[in-house]
């Protein structure tokens, strides 16, 4: 699973792990707008990582202001910030949410920020940054693996414990490369990842062609 995490997409089922959110919060969020993924997804829910740390930015909010007072605060923000929950410092106030405007960085809050309880993003940001990595570490029996997960790469098969589709490895392959070049192009799988997902390949062609 190569690449920045600001370029990675997340599933709805992995927002959900992350976050602790359930889907349907987040579906009922993004019919109603109030928060809505940055990707496309057609009829699946596909997640960026500056939506993840905003929903986990959201989600930390929600244990001290009610929801509806989100919704206002959120209403306001989408007009004027494109990524305002993941984007923005905000404050907490008897239950109340402030933010501190990025442009004029005054704090547009009725009290004194000094009186009020600070969510850094630069905090949450670091944090989702952790826990993504940590989960991104494979597992030693799914080495050498293939895997299908509902909601990951649309249900194709891909290496166990990535993103990584088999397919993607087979074209690779078809195309005359071998193994050790396929490895420069997917620095985190192994030799036996590589040989597995191939066999895989060959015994889908064979019954295919069956």
């Amino acid at each position: 699973m190569p690449g920045s995490l600001e370029h990675f997409a997340f599933s709805a089922d992995q927002l959900c792990a992350l976050t602790g959110l359930s889907t349907r919060q987040l579906r009922y969020w993004d019919q109603t707008g109030f928060f809505e993924p940055e990707y496309d997804g057609g009829n699946s829910r596909v997640y960026s990582f500056r939506d993840l740390v905003g929903l986990r930015t959201v989600a930390r909010l929600r244990r001290s202001v009610p929801l509806q007072e989100l919704r206002k605060v959120g209403a306001w923000l989408k007009r004027k910030h494109d990524t305002p929950w993941s984007s923005l410092r905000f404050y907490l106030s008897e239950r109340t949410v402030h933010f501190k405007d990025p442009v004029s960085q005054r704090v547009m809050t009725a009290r004194p920020p000094e009186q009020t309880v600070c969510v850094e993003m630069e905090e949450i940001v670091d944090e989702t940054r952790r826990l993504v990595e940590q989960r991104r570490r494979r597992h030693r029996s799914d080495v050498g693996q293939i895997a299908r997960h509902r909601g990951v790469v649309q249900n194709a098969a891909v290496v166990a414990g990535t993103r990584i589709p088999v397919e993607a490895i087979w074209n690779f392959h078809d195309a005359g490369y071998s193994i050790a070049r396929i490895l420069r192009e997917y620095p985190s799988l192994t030799r036996k990842d590589v040989q597995a997902a191939i066999e895989f390949s060959q015994q889908q062609r064979g019954k295919q062609a069956s």
